[in-house]
């Protein structure tokens, strides 16, 4: 994002404002190979620039993809410790029972496994 500001939703609901220079939208779509799953809205003029080839875009500089490594644990840092933070201040409270789980989901979530091979041998095995 060049300037301006912008809200996130998911479902209708506020995930995100997003007012500083530089910030990346669709970070997650595109490193997930998936569909948009927000909608982003200006909230002020706004200037922002569009990558038609998303996934080159990230191949360009690798300090553009650490940034955006960057953003994402920042990010997951930040809801796993207000998860963490809900749980020790209400505890079992009614409507907040499932925080446990989701802490568990979050610490137990694994990536896909790596598979052996490169682009000179794809079947290493063979």
């Amino acid at each position: 994002m060049g300037s301006g500001a912008l809200q996130v939703r998911k479902g209708g609901e506020l995930v995100n404002a997003v007012n500083r220079p530089g910030a990346m939208i669709g970070e997650v779509s595109v490193l997930l190979n998936k569909a948009y799953g927000a909608t982003v809205e200006a909230t002020a003029p706004s200037v922002l620039r569009h990558a038609a080839d998303r996934q080159a875009f990230l191949a360009t500089d690798p300090e553009i993809s650490r940034l955006v490594a960057v953003d994402l644990a920042e990010l997951l840092n930040f809801v796993s410790s207000y998860l963490s933070d809900l749980k020790h201040q209400y505890g079992d409270a009614p409507g907040l029972a499932m925080v446990s789980d989701v802490l568990k989901q979050l610490a137990l979530r694994q990536a896909p496994l790596a598979r052996p091979g490169s682009a000179r041998d794809p079947d290493p095995d063979s």
